[in-house]
């Protein structure tokens, strides 16, 4: 994995985004850019740029934030995260290791039935890339 210099990032990335990404934290609830973002293309990491998600497997979970049921193969990993009081499934960047949201079992897909809710200040959607 890719080790970041964290006193570049917090020169580059707004305060809420490295909160979330370098810190683990979440943005609000209904707040973000993507939650109710519609447009095709592929959602990539905003650290490093990493191609993540595509379009196509975003879905509307009531949420307020970013859903999908599928990672793109090697885009993400995950860990066991028991902070706040909860047990979770963090989602975090292959590529640079950044806090990207957390990993669910109550997706609408048969497939998979996951569902991955993701800060949107952790993503950046290319239009172009389809």
């Amino acid at each position: 994995m890719k080790q970041l210099d964290k006193k570049e990032l917090k020169k580059r990335l707004d305060p809420l985004t490295y909160q979330v990404t370098q810190e683990k934290g979440t943005e609000a609830a209904f707040s973000g850019k993507y939650w109710d973002e519609h447009d095709p293309g592929y959602y990539h990491c905003m650290v490093c740029g990493q191609r993540l998600f595509n379009s196509d497997d975003k879905f509307e979970s009531g949420s307020g934030w970013p859903s999908f049921d599928i990672a793109l193969p090697g885009s993400t990993i995950t860990q066991t995260d028991d902070s706040h009081g909860m047990h979770r499934t963090e989602v975090i960047c292959s590529n640079c290791g950044s806090h990207l949201g957390h990993l669910f079992d109550d997706g609408p897909s048969e497939t998979t039935g996951q569902r991955f809710c993701i800060n949107s200040c952790a993503l950046d959607l290319k239009k172009d890339g389809r």
